[in-house]
């Protein structure tokens, strides 16, 4: 748990999006499941199919890195042409340069109080 960095990040469907969401989720799903040290990535949505969230997990913060890199290279904007981000929570300690590169998200940040991981 001490150098896991995770997070929800809460989302709203763009009128209209949902089947290029749905097609975005099944790509990206796909490419990060090569990244090693990911270690959750799932995705739920609500029974109106307007709101997803989210829930990523990754062993530290320089694979949380890798990811982030990866996904503004490859699809922040067509994600964010089908969704709305709502709400954005980031569970451990990232670094300095982790939390840099999250500043522009606007999360808010929970720091480990007590618990384990597996």
């Amino acid at each position: 748990m001490k150098d896991h960095v995770s997070w929800v990040i809460e989302l709203a469907v763009k009128p209209g999006r949902l089947d290029s969401f749905k097609e975005l989720m099944d790509e990206m799903v796909a490419g990060t499941s090569n990244e090693p040290e990911t270690l959750n990535y799932e995705w739920y949505i609500s029974g109106d199919d307007g709101t997803v969230h989210i829930f990523e997990k990754y062993a530290n913060s320089e694979a949380m890195i890798v990811h982030v890199n990866g996904f503004m290279e490859k699809w922040a904007g067509r994600f964010m042409e089908c969704v709305d981000p709502t709400r954005f929570t980031v569970y451990g300690d990232p670094s300095a340069a982790a939390r840099e590169l999250l500043a522009g998200f606007g999360g808010t940040y929970l720091a480990p109080w007590g618990g384990f991981a597996r």
